[in-house]
């Protein structure tokens, strides 16, 4: 899903240079670090605002409220969105050009596409949050003979993306309608496996807070093969972005972080081994060029952008069922 948050956009340097261990997320924070975090305290009600700005202009063409927000769906130009809205806030979730529809309009799902870089291409996939059906439309695209599972709790959405987005189900293109984190358990249970991961669950505020928690993510990386990939969609300014990032360090161990300076999201890429080299990210990257260009995806710049380094504060609380992120906020 994406954003208004319009860049709510979900960048690394030397990758592979993982040489910390999973316990040892670095030295306590330095003085560059505490600064960065300042930075992103003092700037997050400024994007906030710009966040939560509607399209200029625009025409609502559909509007419902479910059962977990207000849906709308604005049109500016030949530029159509999905908003959720909760009371006053309304924040873009998918976009669609219609002269380009293939094109991805919000800087977040390009970015998010960086996890193909990881590994050869994947055969069976799982996207957690439908949005607009922006990612799983543009996968099962590219590759035609990967099966793929999509998790969104919010029917009303489904129906709005069919309706509105171009979004159509195939045999191998199936949507759950369920809670992401029933659906994981279900499925480790099940003994199933993918080779791609996507977590983009959005609700109208933020990532749903049992989405974000220690069990949650060990149950996602029990669901990647051996050589599986993550990419999830977060915040590059957000009170919890040190915890966000204590708690997938914790579960995956060393990560890459891509972020852009148009976007104000951050995508954490992921592997379940270890993450791949810069001269891997490149071969990888120059193969897949020609494939993602239609997308608007400039796929040959992300490897250079791609940090592995910690950037948060090494005493941070990892997020857990019994610790969620309104227990954090609620403390601050």
């Amino acid at each position: 899903m994406t954003a208004l948050r319009a860049n709510r956009g979900r960048d690394a340097l030397a990758p592979g240079r993982n040489a910390r261990s999973k316990r040892d997320p670095g030295a306590r924070a330095s003085r560059p670090r505490l600064l960065a975090s300042k930075r992103r305290r003092l700037a997050t009600a400024l994007l906030g605002l710009a966040l939560l700005a509607p399209l200029a202009s625009a025409e609502v063409v559909h509007r419902e409220r479910s059962l977990y927000q207000t849906i709308l769906v604005v049109k500016q130009g030949r530029t159509l969105c999905l908003q959720f809205s909760l009371r006053r806030a309304q924040r873009n979730q998918s976009c669609l050009d219609e002269r380009r529809p293939e094109r991805m309009v919000l800087d977040y799902t390009r970015m998010m596409m960086a996890a193909l870089l990881f590994g050869p291409a994947p055969q069976r996939i799982l996207v957690v949050g439908l949005g607009g059906g922006t990612l799983p439309m543009a996968l099962t695209a590219i590759y035609p003979e990967a099966q793929l599972d999509a998790v969104e709790i919010d029917p009303a959405v489904v129906q709005v993306a069919k309706r509105h987005f171009g979004f159509a189900e195939s045999e191998r293109l199936k949507v759950h309608v369920e809670d992401a984190r029933v659906f994981t358990r279900r499925a480790v249970a099940a003994g199933r496996s993918y080779d791609l991961i996507m977590l983009d669950a959005f609700g109208a505020d933020y990532i749903p807070e049992h989405l974000m928690t220690r069990e949650y993510l060990a149950d996602t990386r029990a669901l990647l093969t051996g050589d599986g990939a993550l990419a999830a969609n977060t915040f590059a300014i957000s009170q919890l972005y040190d915890a966000e990032s204590a708690t997938y360090f914790d579960v995956f161990g060393p990560f890459f972080n891509l972020k852009l300076p148009s976007s104000g999201n951050r995508v954490i890429l992921a592997a379940k081994t270890q993450l791949p080299s810069l001269m891997t990210l490149n071969a990888r990257a120059a193969a897949l060029d020609k494939s993602l260009a239609p997308y608007g995806i400039k796929i040959r710049s992300y490897p250079r952008r791609l940090k592995s380094e910690v950037d948060w504060a090494a005493d941070t609380r990892v997020l857990t069922d019994q610790y969620a992120p309104a227990n954090l906020l609620q403390a601050q």
